[in-house]
C-alpha cells in the first residue's frame, strides 16, 4: 500500500494487529454489555412511545391498557432471555440462531434464520440512527433540516469506530451506555419518590393536550386488533437480544457463563427501564399521536404541522427533572447518543454472522477474513452500505422504518426455540444420567414455552404490521435467501469442477505435447526476451506469431527476421479488417481443434512502466488478448515483462516506501525474530 493511503488508514482505524493478538480483543462482561446489549437497552427510548402512538388511535381512553401491554412485553422479555440462556450454553461457537436452526431443523431453516437476522441487523442500524437523529434534532434544528445527511454521517462515524476493533469500540461505547442507564434509573426512582412520598403532581409538556381519536368507541375484534398492534410495537424492546448468543466467541473465558450472565443482566435492566418509563408516562399524562399536528388538540384547536412531537422519554424527563435542568439535559444527550450507539449491536452481530455464513459458502469468502484490527471489516462495510441506502430511501424517518422492524427477529426467535426443543429431545434419547436429564427436561420446557410464545407474537406481528411495511422486511428476507442459495450453488459447482479425481492417473490429464506461441508486433528487445524465455522451456513446437495489419510493417518485420537469422518460424496472420485480437484467438483455437490433447502456451511481451498514465499508452492489446485467452480451455498465458526506464523511478519510490515504516507495516513485511527473554529455571 502506498504511503499516501497508508497514513490516513492508520490514523482512522489504528495500527494493524497481529493474528496472535486476537485473544487480547476479547471482552469482559462490563464491556460486553454495552457492545451487545445497547440495542435492547436503548429501545426503551422509543418502544413505550410506539405503544402509546398505536393506542392513541382509539383516543385517550385506550391509554389505560398500556400497563397490561407492558406486562405482556415483560413476560415475553423474560421468556426470550431465559430461552437464550439455554442457547449460549448449548451452542457457544457464535452461530447463534443460525447454528441452532441448521443443526436441528436443517439447512433451509438455518438459511431462513440467517436471512431474517441479516435484515434485522440492517434495520437495527437504520432505526436506531434515525431515532437518535430525531431526538437530537429537537435541540439542534440543523440536524432536522439535514436528517438524511446527518444519519449517513453517523453511520460513517460508527463504521470507522468499529473498524478500529470490537474491544476499542466497546470501550468508547461503554460510558454513554452506562450514563443512559443510570440516568433512566435516577429518573424512575426520583419520579417514584416525588409521586409516592412527596405526593407532588408531575405534568408532561403535553399533559394539557387532548387527543382526537381516529376511531372512537372501538370494541370487540377491532379493539383486540388494536391492542395486539400496540403489543407488537412494544416488542421493539426485544430487538437485539439474540446478538449475545451470536457473539459468544467475543467474550472472555468462561465464554458461555459470561454470555449468560450478561444476557440476564441485560434483560433485568431493559424490563425495569421499560416498565418504569411506561408507568411514569401514565403518571405524568403524556400524550402521543401518530399525526400530532392534526390529532393533538390544545383548547380544541389542532397544534398544526409545525408542531414537533418529543419522544416519551423526553416528556417524562421534563416532568420529573424539569425542562432544561442539568439532569434533563444529561439524560437527553445520553439518550440521543445511546440510540446512535445501539447500532453497535448490529455492527457486532452482522459481521460475525456474515463470517460464519461465508465459511459455510453462503456468502462471499471475503466476509470470512479479518481486517487490520482483527475485526470482520468487509462485513462492517457491507452493513454500513445497506443501512445508509435504507436511511436514504426512507428519509431517515424512524416512524416509517420501525414498521419494517421486529419481523425478522421473531422469525429467528421462533425457529431457534423450535430447534432447541429438538436439540434437547435428541440428547434426552441417549442421556441416562438422572441429574443431567432433569436439567435437560427443564431446559426443554423453557425453550418449548419460548417457541410457543414467540411464534404467537410472530403471527401477531405479521397480522398487524404487514400492510404497514412489514412486507418490505419479508421481501428483504426472500432476497437474502435467494442470493445466499445462489452463492452456495455456485461454490458447490466450482468445487465439483476443480476437485481432483483420485481414480484417474496423472497421464489422463497430462498434455501429449506443448506448443508455444510467442506474439510479435515488432522485433525489439521485449520480443527477443520473450523468444529466449520460450526457448528455455523446451516446448514440443515453438513459433512466433504476428498479425498483418500494415503490409509495409509486416514486410519490414519479415525481412528483419530473416536478416537476423532467428531460428524460430514466423507465422503471419492476415487481418483484412485490421483486427489483432480475433485472428490470434481463432488461430489458437484452431490448434486446439486439430490436437485437443495438446496444450498451447502463449507468450506475450509486455512493457513495465513507472507511471499510471503510461499504462494507458501501452499493453492494451496484450490486456485484451489475455482477457480472451483466459476463456479458452487448454491455453496457458505467460506475460514476459520488459522494464522501461520509467519503471526504475517506480522502483526507487517503492524502495523509499519500504524503508519508511508506516504504523502497522510490519504485517506486510518481514518480521525480525525477537530475542526471547531469559526465563528463570525452576529450582
Amino acid at each position: 500500500m502506498s504511503k499516501l493511503t497508508d497514513v490516513p488508514k492508520r490514523i482512522l482505524i489504528g495500527r494493524a494487529l497481529r493474528s496472535d493478538k486476537l485473544g487480547e480483543t476479547l471482552l469482559p462482561k462490563r464491556i460486553a454489555l454495552p457492545v451487545f446489549a445497547s440495542d435492547p437497552l436503548s429501545s426503551v427510548a422509543y418502544a413505550p412511545g410506539e405503544v402509546l402512538l398505536v393506542l392513541s388511535v382509539a383516543g385517550l381512553s385506550a391509554y389505560h391498557f398500556s400497563p397490561w401491554i407492558a406486562l405482556a412485553v415483560v413476560v415475553l422479555m423474560f421468556t426470550v432471555v431465559a430461552s437464550y440462556r439455554q442457547n449460549v450454553h448449548a451452542y457457544p461457537s457464535g452461530g447463534g440462531d443460525y447454528e441452532v436452526a441448521t443443526t436441528n431443523l436443517g439447512p433451509k431453516a438455518g438459511l431462513t434464520v440467517a436471512s431474517a437476522l441479516l435484515v434485522d441487523y440492517v434495520l437495527t442500524v437504520a432505526v436506531s440512527i434515525a431515532s437518535g437523529i430525531e431526538n437530537l434534532g429537537s435541540a439542534v434544528p440543523f440536524i432536522v433540516e439535514h436528517k438524511v445527511a446527518s444519519a449517513v454521517a453517523v453511520i460513517v462515524l460508527l463504521t470507522l469506530m468499529n473498524l478500529r476493533g470490537v474491544k476499542e469500540s466497546g470501550s468508547l461505547f461503554a460510558i454513554p451506555t452506562y450514563v443512559f442507564v443510570a440516568g433512566v434509573f435516577i429518573m424512575i426512582v426520583w419520579g417514584a419518590y416525588k409521586g409516592l412520598v412527596l405526593d407532588e403532581t408531575m405534568k408532561a409538556p403535553t399533559a394539557d393536550f387532548e387527543i382526537k381519536a381516529e376511531h372512537q368507541g372501538l370494541a370487540g375484534f377491532a379493539l383486540v386488533f388494536l391492542l395486539l398492534r400496540a403489543f407488537s410495537s412494544g416488542c421493539a424492546a426485544l430487538t437485539g437480544v439474540e446478538a449475545i448468543s451470536n457473539g459468544v466467541p467475543a467474550f472472555r473465558k468462561p465464554k458461555s457463563k459470561n454470555a449468560a450472565s450478561t444476557l440476564a443482566l441485560m434483560g433485568a435492566l431493559a424490563v425495569t427501564m421499560f416498565c418504569g418509563i411506561i408507568f411514569l408516562a401514565m403518571a405524568t399524562d403524556v400524550r402521543m399521536a401518530e399525526n400530532p399536528g392534526e390529532d393533538l388538540l390544545h383548547n380544541g384547536v389542532p397544534l398544526g404541522a409545525g408542531y414537533v412531537q418529543d419522544p416519551v422519554i423526553s416528556q417524562v424527563a421534563a416532568a420529573v427533572f424539569g425542562d432544561g435542568t442539568f439532569l434533563f439535559v444529561v439524560l437527553a444527550a445520553a439518550t440521543a447518543l445511546v440510540l446512535f450507539l445501539a447500532a453497535n449491536t448490529a455492527y457486532n452481530g452482522f459481521p460475525l454472522l456474515g463470517s460464519i455464513l461465508a465459511q459455510d459458502r453462503y456468502l462471499p469468502r471475503q466476509l470470512h477474513t479479518r481486517g487490520d484490527r482483527l475485526a470482520f471489516s468487509n462485513g462492517i462495510v457491507l452493513l454500513a452500505g445497506a443501512a445508509a441506502l435504507l436511511v436514504w430511501i426512507y428519509g431517515a424517518d424512524s416512524t416509517r422504518l420501525i414498521q419494517l422492524y421486529i419481523v425478522g427477529v421473531f422469525v429467528s426467535f421462533t425457529l431457534s426455540q423450535i430447534g432447541m426443543v429438538r436439540h434437547w429431545n435428541r440428547h434426552l434419547a441417549t442421556e441416562r444420567d438422572t441429574a443431567k436429564r432433569r436439567h435437560m427436561i427443564r431446559s426443554r420446557a423453557i425453550n418449548a414455552f419460548g417457541a410457543f410464545f414467540t411464534g404467537l407474537v410472530l403471527v401477531v406481528v405479521l397480522a398487524t404490521k404487514f400492510t404497514h411495511g412489514a412486507w418490505v422486511a419479508l421481501l428483504g428476507m426472500v432476497i437474502f435467501y435467494g442470493t445466499m442459495t445462489a452463492i452456495r450453488r455456485h461454490y458447490d459447482s466450482v468445487a465439483g469442477e476443480i476437485a481432483a479425481a483420485e481414480e484417474r492417473p496423472d497421464e489422463y490429464v497430462r498434455p501429449s505435447r506443448v506448443r508455444s506461441v510467442v506474439l510479435v508486433s515488432k522485433l525489439h528487445k521485449p520480443t527477443l526476451r520473450a523468444l529466449a524465455y520460450a526457448k528455455l522451456l523446451h516446448a514440443s513446437e515453438l513459433e512466433a506469431l504476428t498479425v498483418n495489419v500494415d503490409p509495409a510493417e509486416t514486410k519490414a518485420l519479415k525481412e528483419e527476421w530473416e536478416r537476423r537469422g532467428i531460428n524460430v518460424p514466423l507465422k503471419i496472420l492476415d487481418s483484412p479488417y485490421r483486427e489483432i485480437t480475433r485472428p490470434v484467438i481463432e488461430y489458437v483455437k484452431n490448434i486446439r481443434r486439430e490436437s485437443p490433447r495438446d496444450a498451447v502456451s502463449v507468450y506475450i511481451p509486455e512493457y513495465v512502466v513507472g507511471h499510471w498514465y503510461e499504462h494507458l499508452l501501452h499493453n492494451q492489446s496484450a490486456l485484451r488478448l489475455k482477457g480472451r485467452l483466459l476463456f479458452t480451455p487448454g491455453v496457458m498465458v505467460t506475460s514476459v515483462p520488459y522494464q522501461l526506464q520509467s519503471s526504475e523511478a517506480a522502483k526507487k519510490r517503492a524502495r523509499k516506501r519500504q524503508d519508511w515504516n508506516a504504523p502497522g507495516s510490519v504485517r506486510r513485511g518481514p518480521v525480525e525474530k525477537r530475542q526471547k527473554e531469559p526465563t528463570a529455571k525452576n529450582p
